[in-house]
């Protein structure tokens, strides 16, 4: 393939729009009080629009590609997609529990806490379960784990939505 279509500005462009809906929708959520109660309606969201911006990449590289891609091809687009995406949702996470709500964390603790007690959690394992959550809410541990799961969800879904779009030139013959 001689002419081939360039890939990066597919792939910074709809992760750059991928990572702005996710932070539109907590924000809105964040701006509405239902942050904690409605953390589901954000995942929801954000894995529909996952898959919804992966297509629409592939698809515009495709038909911007004479209608082949690989895919190989499709899961590097679909994977960079959603990572510019993920380095948008740690740092607008790194904004809004630094800068936004600085008591966002403890909230969320006190939250799950009444959760756990509410499903019949004895003081002594909510407290082992506290202890054991507050080693994972380090910066450097969230931020880790927003990229890995991103990258395990980005190549799933693009590792999908390249299969079934995928076409190569010989293909054809």
């Amino acid at each position: 393939m001689e002419n081939q279509v360039n890939s990066k500005s597919i792939i910074v462009n709809n992760g750059i729009y991928l990572g702005l809906v996710g932070v539109v929708v907590a924000l809105v959520l964040y701006a509405m009080g239902k942050s904690l109660e409605l953390q589901w309606v954000g995942s929801v969201v954000g894995f529909i629009a996952t898959i919804a911006f992966v297509v629409m990449g592939l698809k515009y590289y495709k038909s911007s590609n004479r209608g082949f891609m690989s895919w190989g091809q499709g899961v590097k687009i679909g994977l960079g997609i959603v990572m510019v995406s993920a380095v948008i949702t740690v740092i607008y996470t790194l904004l809004f529990t630094y800068v936004i709500d600085p008591d966002f964390q403890q909230q969320a603790m006190e939250f799950q806490q009444q959760k756990w007690l509410d499903s019949g959690m004895t003081e002594e394992q909510i407290n082992a379960a506290t202890s054991m959550s507050e080693k994972f809410q380090s910066p450097v541990i969230v931020s880790a784990v927003i990229l890995a799961f991103s990258a395990f969800i980005g190549f799933v879904i693009s590792a999908i939505a390249a299969a079934i779009m995928k076409k190569s030139e010989e293909e054809t013959y």
